[in-house]
């Protein structure tokens, strides 16, 4: 399993913050997914065989926010 973090700009409210997450859960390879509204991120856990991290971004951006990238993105291996 990977976990990368996406920052996400334009969340405005709960109901944003919901359907990101939704939306997340729907990407083929998904295993978990947490929305902070209040970090403007979401924290993505997946099968790297099944699902890249340009498959959340593009989730992300069909629904009309803004992925924004970081000069230190978070990264980790879970095994």
């Amino acid at each position: 399993m990977h976990t990368d973090r996406i920052s996400v700009k334009g969340m405005k409210d709960e109901n944003d913050a919901e359907k990101v997450s939704k939306t997340l859960h729907s990407v083929w390879g998904i295993q978990q997914v947490e929305v902070s509204l209040l970090k403007g991120e979401a924290l993505v856990s997946y099968d790297e065989k099944a699902a890249s991290l340009v498959d959340f971004q593009q989730a992300i951006r069909d629904l009309g926010y803004e992925v924004a990238f970081s000069d230190a993105p978070f990264h980790a291996d879970l095994k």
